[in-house]
């Protein structure tokens, strides 16, 4: 359609005008705030949390929120999932029509994202993957930059303890019965820990996974599941691998209402390194914590201003994570989390 001169005239000075007026607070969806001078320089990041499941997801959502606080630069949108992936799709479209300047997502499952981050894409809204990753055809085009741990390591270091932990006890020799707690089904998190305590069972032909399931992260889920796995297999059992500390905790407690001691007849290795998780080791309840970092906030949002400024970022980003146990327990306490 072409555009009449007294238009483009009428236009020029409506435009004008907005300058001199400055930019107003009006809905949601307005990027700027302030005097012209400030909102130059400031970028706002819609940010979709999977949900609340675990110390772990609240400690990582405050990093988040906190890093955003403390940057004068970034004005954060944050949208709790709830656990839901129709909830997060929801709220990635609802930052692409808001106008945000990058989008950060922490994925509740690793598939069906091409929809709409290729919406995201077609609006030139760059996408940051936050904690857990995704799959599927051409997914890689779909974000620019991954930021979390490498959760099938975290699968291997777990192995690995094990190995080690069983050799100094003298029983790398026997038959050993796994129990293994997973978290939410097909969650990069559960599907990298899986993998790498599967690689690891498959390296020790005495080693026997006899129980699976998920308990999705949870407390009472952890509890329950590890409540069936006792009743079906609870004088078999030598090791629980529990995903998460949450789960963890529930699991306990479905080890001791049935007589057993956490720690000495079941050897229990948990995921995340919270504060509560720690404080089990000291008991002797616990005997293993891999750890999973969740304080990514201030990376998310240093990468997020680099992405929006144009800059070169790396595709992957790994947090610095370690294995606790009865060794240092005590000098990595309290924990942050």
């Amino acid at each position: 359609m072409k555009t009449t001169k007294w238009f483009k005239g009428f236009l020029g000075l409506a435009m004008c005008a907005g300058l001199l007026a400055g930019c107003g607070n009006g809905g949601s969806g307005d990027k700027a705030t302030g005097d012209d001078s400030g909102s130059k320089d400031k970028i706002t990041v819609g940010f979709s949390q999977l949900g609340a499941e675990s110390q772990w997801r609240t400690a990582n959502t405050k990093s988040v929120q906190d890093a955003a606080k403390n940057n004068s630069k970034i004005d954060l949108k944050f949208s709790d999932a709830q656990q839901k992936q129709e909830n997060q799709i929801s709220a990635i479209r609802n930052f692409i029509q808001q106008g945000v300047d990058v989008i950060a997502v922490a994925p509740v499952v690793e598939t069906g994202w091409e929809t709409v981050l290729k919406e995201a894409k077609d609006a030139a809204v760059p996408v940051i993957l936050v904690d857990r990753g995704i799959t599927g055809k051409d997914t890689d085009d779909l974000y620019t930059s991954w930021i979390g741990a490498d959760m099938k390591e975290e699968g291997i270091k777990a192995a690995t303890w094990l190995e080690d932990y069983l050799k100094e006890k003298g029983m790398d020799k026997d038959e050993i019965n796994i129990a293994h707690l997973q978290g939410t089904t097909g969650s990069s998190a559960q599907v990298g820990r899986t993998e790498g305590l599967e690689e690891g069972a498959a390296k020790n032909s005495n080693w026997k996974i006899i129980e699976q399931q998920s308990g999705n992260f949870t407390r009472a889920e952890g509890k329950e599941v590890m409540e069936a796995f006792m009743k079906s297999s609870g004088d078999k059992i030598n090791v629980l691998v529990s995903e998460n500390d949450d789960m963890t905790m529930g699991a306990i407690q479905a080890i001791e209402e049935v007589g057993k001691k956490p720690g000495e007849d079941i050897i229990i290795i948990s995921f995340d390194g919270t504060n509560d998780a720690l404080k089990q080791i000291q008991a002797g309840k616990i005997n293993a914590v891999v750890e999973c970092n969740p304080l990514s906030g201030e990376q998310i949002m240093e990468t997020a201003l680099k992405i929006a400024a144009k800059e070169d970022v790396e595709k992957e980003v790994y947090v610095e994570e370690g294995v606790f146990d009865a060794k240092n327990v005590d000098e990595n306490m309290p924990r942050p989390y």
